[in-house]
C-alpha cells in the first residue's frame, strides 16, 4: 500500500495561505463595523453639542476639550474607514497582503483615537457636571479602562498570562 504525499496541498480543513488572506481581510472589515458604530454615535453626540445653548456658556477650556475630542473622533472615522477604502480601491490589484498589514495598523491607530475621544467626553463631562477633580479621576479611569482592556490584556494573552 503506498502513501500519497500530500505535504504540498492544504488538507479539505485547512486554509491556503490565499484563503487565509481572504478571510482575514474579511474578518479586518467585519471587525470595523463595531468599531464604527460607536465612533458614528459618539461623533454624532459631540457636532449636536455644539448648537446648544449650554455649550455658548461653556468655559474656553471646556471648548477646548469639545474640540479635542471632536478632532480625535474625526481621526478614529477616518483611520477606522480607511481599511475598507483601500479594499474597494485595491481588491482586484492582488494587494490584499498590503491592505491587512496596513489596515491592521490603521485600526490600532483609529481603536486609540477612538479610546482618547471618549476619555476626552467623559472627562469634560465630570467637569461640566461635578467640576475639575471629578474631571481629572473620571477622565484617569475611563482612560486606564480603555488601556487595559483593550490594549494590555490583548498582549497578555498574546504571552500566555
Amino acid at each position: 500500500m503506498s502513501v500519497k504525499d500530500t505535504s504540498s496541498e492544504p488538507a479539505k480543513d485547512e486554509e491556503t495561505p490565499h484563503q487565509r488572506l481572504a478571510r482575514n481581510v474579511n474578518e479586518l472589515l467585519s471587525e470595523l463595523r463595531v468599531a464604527q458604530a460607536g465612533v458614528q454615535i459618539l461623533f454624532g453626540f459631540l457636532l449636536s453639542v455644539v448648537f446648544t445653548a449650554q455649550f455658548r456658556q461653556a468655559s474656553g477650556f471646556e471648548k477646548g476639550m469639545h474640540l479635542v475630542a471632536v478632532l480625535l473622533a474625526a481621526a478614529s472615522t477616518a483611520l477606522l474607514t480607511s481599511p475598507a477604502a483601500w479594499h474597494r480601491i485595491l481588491f482586484r490589484t492582488g494587494r490584499r497582503w498590503q491592505i491587512l498589514r496596513a489596515g491592521n495598523r490603521a485600526v490600532l491607530a483609529g481603536l486609540a483615537c477612538l479610546a482618547a475621544a471618549v476619555t476626552d467626553t467623559v472627562a469634560l463631562i465630570a467637569k461640566v457636571v461635578y467640576g475639575p477633580v471629578a474631571m481629572i479621576t473620571v477622565g484617569s479611569l475611563t482612560g486606564l479602562l480603555f488601556i487595559v482592556l483593550w490594549f494590555i490584556v490583548p498582549i497578555g494573552m498574546s504571552r500566555g498570562d
